[in-house]
């Protein structure tokens, strides 16, 4: 217990350190984004019925800030026992074939994107839905703030996935790094009520096999479809694509 006790007093003081950074770059990130597709006339496709209601925004960060230290928890924890070797994060760049560096980035992102749907859809299952996932959903016309806000049960069961696969597939920490931008940039721009790409792009390659504002928009506005992550092949597979939001609306199981 000794020797364990140092450890975890580093898991502590890291997991605040990452819950800070970890919130600063979501509140920078969303907050960047809302005033650059919202401020005065918008830029893009307008998604969302109403602009985005100031005091659902606040409960939206309050929602993401109390996510924080949930996520940091598990990064924390691989974070230190990388620093003592028990992991299979690597920083030496020719420590595994230089072809690795890409389709370790493309074998974790499937594996999360599979990972996600899955877990997702069963947030969505009547007996889940009102204690570990209707936090996000109340948010029908999201904001760029709405991409972190999960209740806290949906927080621990999706933040530890990524840390347990980098204790078993070798990871370069930039490539780590490249996966969380990623992350940070799709969650913000699928949630922020305006689309980006051009629509006649959404139906050309690779746009209509990805996962866009307009395909994860009609999640929030119709519950049952559409709850990939990335790619929007699992939602096809699984036969829960949603073309439309303008189809006939589900019963709003948030209310």
């Amino acid at each position: 217990m000794t020797a364990l006790a140092p450890m975890l007093f580093d898991i502590f003081v890291t997991t605040l350190a990452l819950s800070a950074i970890i919130g600063l770059r979501y509140f920078v990130v969303a907050a960047v984004t809302h005033l650059l597709l919202w401020a005065g006339k918008g830029r893009g496709r307008r998604l969302n019925h109403r602009d985005p209601h100031p005091p659902r925004i606040r409960r939206e960060i309050v929602a993401s800030v109390i996510a924080c230290p949930i996520y940091a928890l598990p990064a924390a924890v691989v974070l230190e026992l990388w620093k003592r070797g028990g992991t299979a994060i690597y920083d030496d760049v020719h420590a595994w074939p230089l072809w690795w560096l890409p389709a370790s980035f493309v074998v974790y992102l499937l594996a999360h994107d599979a990972f996600y749907y899955w877990l997702h859809r069963g947030l969505h299952h009547p007996r889940v839905f009102a204690w570990a996932h209707a936090e996000h959903h109340r948010s029908r016309d999201p904001s760029a703030f709405a991409s972190f806000a999960f209740d806290p049960a949906e927080a621990l069961a999706t933040a530890w996935f990524l840390p347990a696969l980098a204790m078993i597939i070798p990871l370069h920490w930039g490539v780590a790094l490249s996966l969380l931008t990623l992350m940070t940039a799709t969650a913000v721009l699928n949630h922020a009520g305006r689309e980006v790409w051009p629509e006649g792009w959404l139906r050309a390659r690779p746009l209509r096999w990805i996962i866009t504002a307009t395909h994860h928009d009609i999640h929030h506005k119709r519950f049952n479809g559409n709850y990939g992550l990335y790619l929007q092949m699992w939602d096809r597979l699984g036969g829960t694509e949603i073309r439309s939001a303008d189809d006939r609306p589900s019963p709003d199981p948030a209310a």
